[in-house]
């Protein structure tokens, strides 16, 4: 067998497990956030109800993706750009939320579009600051 070939296998071996293990951790951080937004948003206006559930979430989520996900060391140069990622991600979810409420979508339901246009974006972002692998890096693994 084809050293080469061996190779390619055990990588897209280690980028499927990355994905599968991406869906598991954002899974449940995503449950914690959606559950945290369903607590808040009769006692805030749901765009904060949103950022508060954000939050409370993202603490698992850095955890969970360095230690599970991701299996690399958290460091602070890894935390800062998980961190930048997801504001980035936060001022995308806010954004769409507002527009999902905007144009009739019910308070209840207006996140679940958000998180399917937001979560594969954040997969990208965290994937490119916890492991350096950028889609160029991505392409030559393969």
């Amino acid at each position: 067998m084809n050293p080469t070939s061996t190779s390619n296998e055990s990588n897209r071996r280690h980028q499927l497990g990355e994905i599968l293990r991406f869906g598991i951790v954002g899974t449940i951080a995503t449950a914690i956030q959606y559950g945290v937004y369903l607590l808040l948003k009769g006692l805030l206006m749901p765009e904060v109800a949103n950022v508060v559930a954000y939050v409370v979430s993202f603490l698992f989520n850095f955890v969970a993706s360095v230690k599970f996900t991701f299996r690399t060391n958290a460091t602070a140069r890894k935390g800062a750009g998980f961190l930048f990622s997801h504001l980035v991600n936060l001022t995308l979810q806010t954004v769409l939320l507002h527009l999902f409420i905007k144009v009739g979508v019910s308070e209840t339901i207006a996140p679940i579009p958000m998180f399917c246009i937001c979560v594969p974006v954040n997969f990208l972002l965290v994937r490119y600051f916890l492991t350096g692998k950028d889609k160029k890096n991505h392409q030559k693994e393969l």
